[in-house]
């Protein structure tokens, strides 16, 4: 099922595709090339693809825990093992201050997220037992969110080796999302100028990405495309600007196909400044809870296709590894590291 959500900006009375790229073309222009914010000094050596990652974007769970956190470092294990990377090629995040997450979060949950001071049962909601050491986790993945979007507008790509919390909402988290990591990007940049800029999220976790979707609900210059299992986590869906649900058991050829209907026209109508990609790995089929059946290579494919065409439109794109479990980390680690092997052939062959 595909849904499109109508923004009051809009003031759409049909949903068919093509009549709504006329409308968004005649109301969405570009203003100008967007201006640079790099929140860093510490400047890559090397021209090849960059990759923002940080050694602190783990933390202590117990060994039964079923969020696989030893991922993070393995991706960037497997990528520097496989020579897909270099170590002059990786950049490091700071840590993002309550001043930035505060454009997305409240000021009670921020207060009471570092703090210390949540209660059990959203503690249960979140999947998480609160530590100062979750905190700090989760300060610099979304700070490495925020980088990499930085440096992919500076230099039209780039990719985290963490992020897409895409189930936190404004004053809670849920759903292994403490802190929103997309939304704080895009409201980050969008915030830093007087000029209109627009931000496409294409969300592709299996699970729908409603803390986002929820965010920008009302927010005419962010458009939130996600394409989800309707069936999967969570049970109450939010509205993002086009829900595009697969059932249970979708293989690789027809999930592609859903990708490749929706993404040109976006691009083409909406006219984003930049998009951030989350390349959620737990549509694959051995994911013990994403219920769909895609591949390694069905995975490729897909992030090929979104990487390269948003590429081809002139448009910056940065990507977050998004959703993805599994008892085995190497493996599941070496399946994350999939999107940044795409973005490293679309880097070549477009020459960047």
């Amino acid at each position: 099922m595909t849904y499109l959500k109508q923004k009051p900006l809009f003031t759409l009375a049909i949903r068919d595709k093509c009549r709504l790229g006329k409308t968004l073309l005649k109301i969405n222009a570009r203003h100008g090339p967007p201006k640079m914010f790099l929140h860093t000094e510490r400047m890559s050596g090397t021209r090849d693809l960059p990759v923002v990652h940080h050694n602190k974007y783990v933390c202590d769970l117990a060994p039964d825990h079923r969020f696989p956190m030893g991922k993070f470092p393995r991706v960037l294990h497997f990528l520097i093992k496989d020579q897909v990377v270099i170590d002059k090629q990786v950049w490091t995040p700071n840590l993002a201050s309550e001043e930035l997450l505060a454009c997305v979060h409240t000021k009670e949950y921020l207060d009471n997220f570092i703090n210390g001071k949540i209660e059990e049962k959203e503690q249960m909601r979140t999947g998480f037992p609160w530590s100062d050491g979750l905190v700090q986790r989760c300060r610099y993945e979304t700070g490495g969110t925020v980088l990499t979007a930085e440096i992919a507008l500076q230099r039209g790509l780039a990719c985290s080796t963490a992020g897409g919390t895409h189930h936190a909402f404004p004053s809670y988290g849920a759903g292994f999302c403490l802190l929103n990591d997309l939304a704080v990007a895009a409201k980050h940049w969008m915030g830093k100028s007087t000029s209109r800029r627009k931000v496409l999220i294409v969300d592709l976790d299996v699970h729908q990405g409603d803390g986002t979707a929820y965010i920008f609900r009302e927010e005419p210059d962010v458009f939130t495309f996600s394409v989800h299992c309707g069936k999967n986590f969570p049970v109450r869906k939010q509205q993002s600007d086009l829900d595009v649900s697969v059932e249970d058991g979708m293989e690789d050829k027809e999930y592609l196909a859903k990708v490749e209907t929706h993404l040109p026209w976006l691009l083409k109508s909406f006219r984003p400044d930049l998009v951030l990609y989350d390349a959620g790995v737990d549509p694959h089929w051995e994911d013990e809870l994403g219920r769909l059946r895609l591949t390694d290579q069905g995975l490729y494919q897909r992030d090929l296709y979104v990487i390269d065409t948003v590429v081809k439109s002139g448009t910056p794109v940065a990507t977050v590894i998004g959703g993805g479990y599994s008892r085995d980390i190497d493996r599941l680690a070496i399946r994350h590291s999939i999107v940044h092997r795409a973005a490293t052939q679309v880097w070549k062959q477009r020459g960047m």
